[in-house]
């Protein structure tokens, strides 16, 4: 078993004094030592944070013990070490831009469980629809699935003329972590759309629970790793080298700064070009060093995660609050 985990969540709860909460949590996820991004907005938590199995296990049991979020639905993964290399907790108006006119807590689609997900995916009446961005279902998404070419759910309202045809059909809605699903199930059915579900927990729990058949590729995911494997079942690769055509699910960001483009790479490609998706990104005199990875954390001198713990209005430090 390995020793780190990476926990991902989401939860639409209100949440009175944003503000304030953002604080509390920040200092939380500093005395368990944990790293990673946290969404606080009035309608509830987003997060994604890694840290040791036992710094983990505390942060699940105290979101829990809050009454506003005992129904997170943490999914849970291994790895060897950090999957972040800095820690932010922000205030956000909602916790996944979407600026989409529904509220999930009125009206959202069916939740399906990974298991009654699989058995229902094959019917012949149902239509799979992915609800991320191009770059992510590049590297991966379910047979068969419709998808749309948009940068950001924001952009959805410009595809729905796409799917209009399918209004009689058995409609399920899938994501990373089922967040994206929440708002996009709820705006299908303020469009006309009468049967409507989503993917509880996403692609990771589908995989995690129920094997990840019929997926294919890689699942893009937000941290160091940029993509993780779901398929045990039946896995395959869908996506191509940038450079040179050859089957492969290896995803980096672009070394240089100036492009950042999310592109698939093969490892041979990806040392003889030094990480870049063109020669003009090859030649960038600002080009970042390759280490084979393709990920690349954004540069801050002095970096502490200390650092944004104090509230916007320059209250108490972190020092102050231990006393």
């Amino acid at each position: 078993m390995k020793p780190y985990r990476v926990l991902l969540y989401y939860i639409y709860s209100p949440i009175e004094n944003p503000e304030q909460y953002r604080e509390e949590h920040h200092l939380l996820c500093l005395k368990l030592n944990l790293l990673g991004r946290v969404i606080v907005a009035p309608e509830g938590l987003n997060g994604t944070v890694s840290g040791l199995a036992a710094d983990c296990e505390a942060y699940m049991t105290a979101l829990h013990a809050d009454p506003r979020f005992a129904g997170i639905d943490f999914k849970v993964d291994e790895a060897e070490g950090h999957a972040f290399q800095k820690l932010h907790v922000r205030i956000k108006t909602e916790i996944v831009h979407s600026d989409l006119p529904v509220d999930p807590l009125r009206q959202t689609g069916v939740h399906l469980e990974p298991e009654d997900f699989r058995q229902l995916k094959n019917d012949p009446d149902v239509v799979l629809i992915d609800m991320r961005s191009n770059y992510e279902h590049a590297v991966g998404k379910f047979k068969g699935a419709v998808t749309f070419d948009m940068e950001n759910l924001r952009e959805l309202p410009e595809h729905i003329h796409e799917i209009e045809h399918l209004k009689d059909k058995k409609i399920i809605t899938y994501c990373t972590g089922g967040i994206k699903c929440e708002k996009a199930s709820a705006y299908l059915l303020a469009r006309g759309f009468q049967n409507v579900y989503q993917l509880h927990g996403g692609i990771i729990k589908y995989g995690m629970e129920a094997g990840g058949e019929d997926f294919d590729g890689q699942c893009y995911v937000f941290d160091n790793r940029l993509t993780v494997e779901v398929n045990q079942v039946n896995p395959s690769t869908v996506s191509t080298c940038y450079r040179c055509g050859t089957p492969t699910s290896r995803m980096i960001n672009c070394a240089s700064p100036v492009c950042n483009n999310h592109v698939t790479l093969c490892e041979a490609c990806g040392h003889q070009h030094g990480g870049t998706c063109t020669d003009d990104c090859k030649n960038d005199p600002d080009l970042r060093s390759y280490d084979g990875t393709g990920y690349y954390g954004k540069q801050t001198q002095s970096y502490s995660p200390i650092q944004g713990y104090k509230s916007r209005q320059g209250q108490r430090s972190i020092l102050s609050a231990e006393k």
